[in-house]
């Protein structure tokens, strides 16, 4: 998958601004590197038990107040 591609999944993550050029940056340091993986979405204050589908996101990708969890697929954990 080229980088262009890769940009679109990067959409919502707290570094896409370096993607955007923030700081005079070319792209984000982590998009040559990342890889697409099924991750599901918590919220910092959701209780168990977290049975939210997984979506396709780069391993790399960050949202202030949520942690991911690596997955096989959309619903095998």
């Amino acid at each position: 998958m080229n980088k262009d591609e890769k940009k679109k999944y990067c959409r919502g993550c707290y570094n896409n601004v370096y993607n955007a050029g923030l700081g005079g940056a070319k792209e984000c340091w982590s998009l040559q590197s990342s890889e697409l993986i099924w991750r599901k979405r918590i919220h910092i204050n959701q209780a168990p038990p977290f049975d939210q589908d997984a979506e396709k996101l780069p391993d790399c990708y960050v949202v202030p107040k949520y942690v991911f969890l690596n997955g096989k697929n959309r619903t095998g954990w």
